[in-house]
């Protein structure tokens, strides 16, 4: 399927732009995240979860948050009330942080205690649709290993890329991943979706989505780099984009439109899951094409001829003062 006809756009000028634009963007991100802080997911920071969905509408969540601020450590401090789920499924969750040791039935405790005071406070017939409960320990234990798959998933492409192509090659990727990583940071900051445990499978998903991408175009690339010798590594970098812009396309517009799907009708559960994926689409589109080859460009800007010409052995030329002495044939010497 031939979407572009012969495309010939520049995109390598168009870097600083683009790196302008991320860096906005990043500070941006930065400054939401150092004020409101990241929002953590029951998973990393322990407590509970209780979904309560009533048989008619749902009571106003200023009349929950009375009823269940007696029976919170704390008096209510830290306590979520918030709706959940489609309209039509009148449905609300409540979420309080767990202060404390963690031991016995004491995790379970919250749960009933929020029940027990909903029911108390008259707010209509529910029933309970959903617990989720997770002590401080395995949150911390969670989160350590959250860190290290993604410490070690970064890791293991700086390697592969290092040895399949170059070091500078894999730089790129690598920058080009942590851009991924921290504009995906960014929006859940922005938009106030928890970082749970399905937001760091999409998380590690969009980082090999994104490495995929990118070796398409540097395997291109180096392809490119044998047969246009004469010329410089952006007019390399341009074509080899521009040769896999079909390819590129087609790959990341299928795969929006799948996970856009999954975030109108996926249900609650799956929202954060396909928001991140949706935004690590478009960003993993973005630095394959602007920030990973604006890096190698930057990297190798010594002319591709110049470096074929340094790698290939010349052939050895006698010097100006040399002399090559014949012996003159009989004919001559007989003329």
């Amino acid at each position: 399927m031939q979407i572009f006809k012969n495309p010939n756009y520049d995109f390598v000028k168009y870097r600083w732009h683009a790196i302008g634009l991320s860096l906005a963007v990043l500070l941006a991100g930065a400054v939401a995240i150092w004020q409101n802080g990241l929002p953590l997911g029951v998973e990393f920071s322990g407590g509970t979860i209780v979904i309560l969905q009533f048989e008619q509408q749902p009571p106003a969540i200023e009349d929950v948050r009375r009823a269940i601020d007696p029976v919170v450590v704390g008096g209510g401090e830290g306590a979520v009330v918030q709706r959940y789920g489609a309209a039509e499924q009148r449905e609300l969750m409540i979420r309080v942080p767990y202060v404390g040791a963690e031991s016995g039935t004491q995790l379970s405790e919250a749960a009933d205690a929020i029940r027990d005071a909903v029911a108390k406070a008259n707010l209509g017939a529910f029933e309970v649709a959903g617990t989720e409960i997770v002590g401080p320990v395995v949150g911390e234990d969670l989160t350590r290993k959250g860190i290290s798959a993604t410490t070690l998933a970064l890791l293991g492409i700086l390697l592969y890329i290092t040895f399949r192509f170059q070091f500078s090659f894999a730089v790129g990727a690598i920058v080009a991943t942590l851009h991924d990583l921290a504009v995906m940071a960014t929006f859940l900051a922005f938009f106030r979706y928890d970082l749970t445990l399905n937001v760091i499978a999409a998380l590690l998903t969009i980082v090999g989505y994104s490495v995929n991408d990118t070796v398409v175009i540097f395997d291109r690339v180096r392809e490119n780099l044998r047969g246009m010798r004469r010329d410089d590594i952006r007019t390399i970098i341009n074509v080899a984009v521009n040769q896999t812009l079909g390819r590129t396309v087609i790959t990341a517009g299928t795969s929006f439109l799948a996970v856009l799907a999954l975030f109108l009708f996926g249900g609650e559960v799956l929202k954060g899951f396909a928001f991140t994926m949706l935004v690590g689409i478009i960003s993993g589109t973005y630095s394959t094409v602007f920030i990973a080859a604006a890096i190698v460009s930057f990297w190798r800007k010594k002319p591709a001829r110049a470096a074929a010409a340094a790698q290939t052995p010349q052939p050895v030329r006698p010097g100006p003062t040399a002399r090559v002495r014949t012996k003159p044939s009989r004919k001559a010497r007989t003329s």
